[in-house]
């Protein structure tokens, strides 16, 4: 990756990192390279709930303009809305502001190209190339020729009448609560399961531009826990900042995690003979307790490096339709290009619907084993393959553990963080492990 793209576009803290000087430099460079040889074309323009998007917005969106596109803005909006918007309203590219499941303080920007897609590496080094020059040689639209800027009304609508298409279920006499993480689903989320008929116990549906993912959504279940046995529903849904992700909280107050979610949705495709070549692609990251509830059904799993942009790439190589991080980032890719927290949450909701089976009945088709994780704050994550005393740390870790278990100690591709897991069967082992490698990342890192 370069200097301004990550694995999931450019992040950074809002008007310090990621500036408006450097969102109009993006949107110019962006338009031009996403927009070639089209006469007129025109972006769509999506934002999470944070303060500061609506600055971006107000910057990407001059930048858009400067160079003859015309912008769509369709307001607060789940990433994946947004790139189903793009291919249906045919645009040239489709961009989102957003840092996900970041706090509040940080920001994003990325790209989809008009067929729906992130941009691959190449595309992205361009545009980065671009921002970078000390010469901006893009075009400068005049007159007639200037970018003009539209609302899109009722896009939240017509996502939503979309992710409906997408299974043949009702959820009359279901009760579920929805945590939107104060963040881009805080609306559609709730609103769809309620066009669908169930009950549903909104909580963190109140964003205030500063509260998005403030203990709450996706990466915090404890208050979604608390609601669904508070209210008794029959499961809990949790979104994250822009709703590219969810897990689920069954009635009991278990958690149902991406790889819980993989393995519920992969069998009940599978048994409905609706899972091409009977594949399903997963990260490193994925519990071995999702390896052996799959392989005992006959599912074929492809493994790739963390981030859904690999993800992706392994399923459309492989011809696979369903693949996914622990995370909740989960991909159908016959319904959409990217993935998306509520089409997955209504995917989940057709399995219990149409198995007549509770979710806590299902996620017991998983048994996950003990996984333990740790996020270690660093100031150069880029220096932990040639740091000797911490890879030192990880191949005696990594002995410890020997054919019991496994051992990961990655970078994080969005913060500055070394993510180190530990997985095995025996708990106090992968504690000692994983605390010998923390120092180890600590002292050096």
């Amino acid at each position: 990756m370069g200097v301004l793209f990550g694995t999931d576009g450019v992040r950074g803290v809002a008007n310090r990192e990621l500036t408006p000087e450097l969102a109009f430099r993006l949107g110019r460079a962006g338009a031009e390279v996403l927009s070639r040889e089209i006469k007129r074309p025109s972006i769509i323009i999506g934002k999470d709930t944070r303060i500061s998007s609506d600055m971006l917005e107000a910057a990407l969106t001059a930048g858009i303009c400067s160079v003859g596109a015309d912008v769509f803005q369709v307001g607060v909006l789940p990433t994946p809305g947004v790139a189903y918007l793009t291919r249906a309203m045919e645009a040239a590219a489709g961009v989102v502001i957003s840092a996900s499941h970041n706090p509040v303080a940080d920001n994003g920007i990325k790209f989809f190209g008009g067929n729906g897609y992130k941009l691959d590496d190449a595309v992205e080094e361009e545009i980065e190339g671009r921002v970078l020059a000390e010469k901006d040689e893009s075009p400068r639209a005049s007159g007639a020729e200037v970018g003009r800027v539209y609302d899109v009304p009722g896009a939240s609508d017509r996502y939503i009448e979309f992710l409906k298409s997408t299974v043949n279920i009702d959820l009359e006499g279901m009760t579920i609560v929805v945590d939107g993480a104060n963040g881009a689903a805080y609306d559609v989320a709730p609103r769809l399961l309620q066009q669908m008929g169930a009950r549903v116990i909104p909580i963190h549906c109140l964003p205030n531009g500063i509260n998005i993912n403030a203990h709450c959504g996706s990466t915090y279940p404890d208050s979604l826990r608390e609601a669904v046995l508070e209210y008794r529903a029959d499961l809990g849904l949790a979104h994250d900042g822009d709703a590219d992700r969810v897990i689920a909280m069954d009635s009991e107050g278990n958690l149902v995690d991406g790889d819980h979610i993989m393995v519920i949705c992969g069998l009940h495709l599978k048994r409905q003979e609706r899972l091409p070549l009977s594949t399903i692609v997963v990260t490193v990251m994925s519990n071995l307790g999702l390896h052996l509830a799959l392989k005992q059904e006959g599912v074929k799993i492809l493994e790739t490096r963390v981030g859904d942009r690999y993800v992706l790439e392994e399923m459309i190589q492989a011809g696979a339709k369903l693949g996914g991080e622990q995370s909740g980032h989960i991909i159908f890719l016959e319904h959409n290009t990217t993935g998306d927290g509520v089409l997955t949450a209504l995917q989940l909701l057709a399995a219990v619907r149409e198995s007549g089976r509770p979710l806590s009945e299902l996620a017991r088709q998983m048994t996950r084993l003990p996984q333990i994780l740790v996020n270690v704050k660093v100031k150069d994550k880029n220096a932990l393959d040639d740091c000797e005393p911490v890879q030192k740390s990880i191949r005696r870790a990594a002995d410890l553990l020997g054919d019991s278990g496994r051992l990961l100690v990655r970078p994080s591709g969005t913060e500055p963080l070394v993510r180190v897991m530990a997985e095995g069967s025996e708990e106090r082992t992968l504690r000692q492990v994983i605390d010998e490698v923390v120092r180890a990342v600590e002292k050096h890192l």
